[in-house]
């Protein structure tokens, strides 16, 4: 199709917003590159003409045909743009809302990061739309490149960090194109397939690409410490909100307590009424104290948890802390040492029996009575313990193994046995062997 005006102002019609439709109006303006001029000098008049809506569609069209430009290297769109770029942005970010306004800005960032103007006509048009954005009220969007905390809008408790913030955003937008252009010469120099030029102009890029690498570098510290001190200013911020949220929760505690107490002397107020009592009882109901408040400094202190530890309950010289002292080494005593008498041993008082009466019982009398004819050898070799055969013991011992024996057998013969070969056995009256 042959270029005429008629049919350039059909595309620009017809353009919607979708990315279809903006590629093909922008194919089909970069076929008829010729007329370059021409066709920014409608693109222009189209943009005073149009609503803020369609003036967004134009500036895509608009980035679309540059972009692509420079990319292909056609410097004919480039060179047509260039003197009215700055003038078409102005009026398409003037009077527009906010969102579009901030989609207006994002394109004019690529632009900045991608170089596609050059460096006068990129300020011009980041100047065109800060004029705009002072010339507005507080509630527009700021400038390029200044923060949302900025102008008379903001609250009072955020005013200490809204310079912080507009300093980030700053060093934010100067970092970025310097990365991007220092990014982009060093992938282009350490490319596998980068033709070398000759030693001198190599050493110029070379030394061209230090210079904008250190520019990045220093970009990106500035932009390190901006956020530093935002985030210290946040968290200062942070603190406060903290220490008033507690005062708020206590207030909250206070009112609530007072609230209460106010709906039970309503309720106390009516019972009064509904029960007929006298001005003068009803009057005491009214006057009586209401309970305080506690506020944060004076309410009781919760006891912890934790209990105290067990020796503060302890008494002094208690076995608890008795057993905690090692105890004294008891001394050995062998077994054929006698225990020491006691120094004041205690005599129990014998009561005198009843008469006819004896304080022994029946079957102990009669053998007192018949241990009486025993001589006195037996006796004295029964209280002496001596070894015997197997390494056993007479005396009290061999007693009670004695008594042991006689409860387990039911003949007498072995009664005797046990004192078979033992002379002492002699001299027992008849009396008395028949008792054993």
């Amino acid at each position: 199709m042959a270029f005429t005006e008629d049919s350039l102002k059909a595309k620009l019609s017809s353009l919607n917003e979708t990315q279809d439709s903006i590629s093909t109006v922008g194919q089909w303006i970069l076929f008829h590159r010729r007329h370059a001029e021409r066709i920014a000098a409608v693109w222009l008049q189209r943009m005073k003409e149009s609503p803020p809506n369609k003036k967004l569609v134009l500036v895509y069209l608009a980035n679309e045909i540059t972009q692509t430009s420079k990319m292909r290297k056609k410097e004919e769109f480039l060179k047509a743009y260039e003197p009215i770029i700055a003038e078409a942005t102005t009026v398409a970010y003037k009077g527009s809302p906010h969102d579009i306004q901030n989609k207006i800005r994002r394109v004019v960032e690529v632009w900045r990061a991608r170089q596609i103007f050059p460096q006068p006509t990129q300020q011009s048009i980041e100047k065109a739309m800060n004029d705009v954005d002072s010339s507005k009220s507080a509630s527009r969007k700021p400038a390029l490149g200044g923060s949302l905390f900025s102008g008379s809008s903001v609250p009072a408790e955020l005013k200490p960090v809204a310079p912080l913030a507009t300093s980030v955003e700053k060093a934010d937008l100067t970092s970025k194109p310097a990365v991007a252009t220092a990014n982009q010469e060093y992938e282009k120099v350490t490319n596998p397939n980068y033709t070398i030029p000759s030693a001198p102009v190599h050493a110029a890029g070379l030394s061209t690409l230090v210079k904008k690498l250190a520019v990045a570098e220093g970009a990106v510290a500035e932009s390190i410490k901006a956020r530093q001190a935002l985030i210290a200013g946040l968290e200062s911020l942070l603190a406060s909100n903290k220490a008033k949220l507690e005062q708020d929760q206590g207030q909250a505690v206070d009112l609530k307590t007072r609230r209460d107490a106010i709906e039970s002397r309503k309720r106390q107020v009516e019972d009064a009424i509904l029960q007929g009592l006298s001005a003068i009882e009803t009057n005491r109901i009214s006057a009586a104290p209401l309970p305080v408040p506690a506020s944060g400094q004076d309410r009781p202190q919760i006891e912890e948890l934790t209990p105290p530890p067990m020796e503060s309950f302890t008494p002094t010289g208690s076995p608890h802390q008795a057993a905690a002292q090692p105890a004294e080494p008891v001394p050995d005593i062998g077994d054929d040492v006698m225990p020491e008498p006691a120094s004041n041993p205690v005599v129990p008082d014998a009561a005198p029996a009843p008469d006819h009466h004896s304080t022994q019982p029946g079957f102990a009398t009669a053998i007192a009575d018949s241990v009486n004819n025993v001589p006195h050898d037996l006796l004295k070799s029964l209280q002496h313990a001596r070894p015997g055969h197997e390494g056993g013991v007479y005396g009290q011992h061999a007693y009670e193994s004695g008594v042991k024996k006689r409860k387990m057998s039911n003949q007498v013969e072995d009664e005797y046995a046990a004192f078979a070969g033992d002379g002492d056995m002699e001299g027992i009256d008849n009396s008395l062997g028949s008792l054993i």
